[in-house]
C-alpha cells in the first residue's frame, strides 16, 4: 500500500501573518476555512510540491515555532536563495557540510558556498518563518538509485519538466560532443536521460 506524505502542521502564534509570509514565497493558498471561531485551518502548498502544509488556530498543541528540520528540495540553490530573498524570507547563505552529503546538526561543520563539486545532495540553505519554524532547502539534480521507480516518470510542475529538459539538453549536447556527430535518435536520448535522472540509474552514455 502506498504511503504519500500529504501534509506538515507548522505551529504558528499568528496565523495572518504566517499566511502573509508563506503566500509572499509564492506558496499556493489552498484553503482558509474558520468553521467557528475557535477553529481554523490554513493551507498552502510549496511551488511543485506534492505535500502541503497546515498552519491555524487550534490544529496543534505544539509550541509555536517547534517545527524544526523541515526540508524543501531544489534544483539550483543559488536561484533558490534569490527567490527567497525576493520573497522576504531572509535565508542563510548557502552552505555545504564539511564531510560531505547531507549536513550535522548546528552550524559547527557548516562550509560557506555550494558544495565544491556542486555534487547533489550537498547543497543547503535554511530559512525561519516569523514564529522561528525552521526550514532547510536542499539541492538534488540527480536521485540515488532506488529513490524512484525507474518505470515512472513525472512531474510535480511545468518549471520542474523544464529544469529537467534543460539539464538533459546539457547533457545531450555533451553526447553530441563526444560521439562526433548529430544524434538523430535525440528524442529516445532524451527520454532514457530524464527517467534515468529520475531514477538515479545509469544514465545513457
Amino acid at each position: 500500500m502506498d504511503m504519500k506524505l500529504e501534509i506538515v502542521v507548522v505551529p504558528v502564534s499568528d496565523v495572518d501573518r504566517a499566511k502573509d509570509f508563506y503566500t509572499a514565497l509564492g506558496w499556493r493558498l489552498d484553503a482558509d476555512i474558520t468553521p467557528d471561531e475557535d477553529f481554523r485551518v490554513v493551507q498552502v502548498t510549496p511551488p511543485g510540491s506534492p505535500a502541503s502544509v497546515i498552519f491555524g488556530t487550534s490544529v496543534t498543541d505544539r509550541a509555536p515555532g517547534s517545527a524544526q528540520g523541515l526540508y524543501l528540495v531544489v534544483d539550483d540553490i543559488e536561484a533558490a536563495h534569490e527567490e527567497l530573498m525576493q520573497g522576504g524570507a531572509d535565508p542563510s547563505d548557502v552552505f555545504h557540510d564539511a564531510g560531505g552529503v547531507f549536513h550535522h546538526a548546528g552550524d559547527d561543520t557548516r562550509v560557506p558556498g555550494p558544495d565544491p563539486q556542486r555534487g547533489s545532495y550537498g547543497s543547503f540553505l535554511s530559512f525561519s518563518d516569523p514564529d522561528g519554524n525552521g526550514w532547510f532547502l536542499q539541492e538534488i539534480t540527480t536521485r540515488l538509485p532506488g529513490r524512484l521507480d525507474p518505470a515512472t516518470t513525472s512531474f510535480a510542475s511545468a518549471e520542474d519538466l523544464a529544469s529537467a529538459l534543460r539539464r538533459t539538453a546539457a547533457a545531450h549536447g555533451e553526447h553530441e560532443t563526444r560521439i562526433g556527430a548529430e544524434d538523430p535518435n535525440w528524442p529516445d536520448w532524451y527520454a532514457r536521460y530524464l527517467v534515468s535522472e529520475q531514477a538515479g540509474t545509469e544514465p545513457p552514455s
